[in-house]
């Protein structure tokens, strides 16, 4: 009899023991599940889950905050994953938060990192759906690291050929480093624009100087940079002078032409300048005309004082003066 006491006793504890930790591990799990807490719900879209599970932690600041309660898939090429948070963090969660899904340490499970943003977005609600962003996951940097290495092994073959050829003096960069007399030919080209470049300097230098000593309100140049009237009549003048000139060339054309005309023509103004009898036969006549020009007054001054015709003269001159007064009049 005490024998199947003490085995009961021992079923008791054994019993008792059990239970405890059944409530105990109910409790720890129901606690890391939030399954006795007060939760909301909200999701994210993800290009890649990279791992992630049901059941993992979700953190918002480095802070447990809510598990992974599903992972669907809505296409190809979007993954949703919905989370349960606890209530009490709704305060702090915004609208404009953003999702990320990291690792747990270096080694560890994944989990999804809310991070806070920066606007002034409202609090977020039970079934809203929050930014996310896909960090480049290992798998990925190798294949972009491998890719990287094969471009990087083909672009040191390419740079190992261009290298021979040019130690071969092939191509215009071979021959500027294998050619010394187009080496010393550059660098005599370089000397000389070197020079020109001094040389345009101390012109410019001048110029300068130059600018500098004109009186811009009295010099004549002055006027001109400075007073856009006076720098048009100028370009009129140069036009007008311009045109003078085309002009004054036209007239020496055709006095040219006509010279010639006269020099080699059969006119009479040829015949006049070259034939010296005929100069001085009119030179005698019109000395001829003259001297009858000067009788023929003598003759009329005499006609005029004859008794026979000086009434008819008188009345004449009367007749004039009369007019004159009239037309002063």
């Amino acid at each position: 009899m005490d024998k199947t006491t003490s085995e009961k006793m021992k079923l008791g504890v054994f019993v008792i023991v059990a239970l405890l930790l059944f409530v105990v591990a109910v409790y720890v799990i129901g606690e890391r599940q939030n399954m006795f807490a007060k939760t909301f719900h909200i999701s994210a879209h993800f290009n890649s889950v990279n791992g992630l599970m049901h059941g993992n932690n979700v953190r918002f600041s480095g802070i447990n905050v809510g598990t992974v309660k599903s992972i669907s898939m809505i296409n190809d090429s979007t993954v949703k994953v919905d989370m349960v948070i606890e209530q009490n963090m709704v305060k702090h969660i915004k609208k404009d938060a953003i999702a990320t899904i990291t690792t747990d340490g270096l080694v560890g499970n994944k989990i999804v990192n809310i991070i806070p943003g920066k606007g002034k977005a409202g609090v977020i609600a039970s079934g809203d759906s929050i930014r996310s962003y896909s960090k480049i996951g290992a798998d990925n940097m190798l294949n972009t690291l491998s890719v990287t290495n094969e471009n990087a092994a083909l672009l040191t073959a390419e740079l190992l050929e261009i290298t021979r050829a040019i130690n071969r003096g092939e191509g215009t960069l071979g021959m500027l480093i294998n050619d010394t007399v187009v080496a010393k030919d550059i660098k005599q080209t370089v000397q000389n624009l070197k020079i020109v470049s001094a040389n345009t300097n101390r012109t410019i230098q001048e110029v300068n100087s130059i600018l500098n000593t004109i009186d811009m309100d009295e010099s004549v140049a002055g006027v001109f940079l400075n007073n856009p009237d006076a720098a048009n009549s100028v370009k009129n003048i140069i036009s007008n002078l311009n045109t003078s000139s085309q002009e004054i060339n036209t007239v020496i054309n055709n006095l040219n032409e006509t010279i010639i005309n006269v020099k080699e023509g059969e006119g009479a103004l040829n015949y006049l300048s070259n034939d010296k009898e005929l100069v001085e036969n009119l030179k005698e006549t019109i000395k001829s005309v003259n001297e009858g020009t000067a009788k023929f007054n003598e003759n009329m001054e005499a006609f005029k004082h004859n008794f026979l015709t000086r009434g008819y003269f008188k009345k004449l001159e009367r007749q004039q003066k009369k007019a004159a007064k009239n037309s002063n009049d």
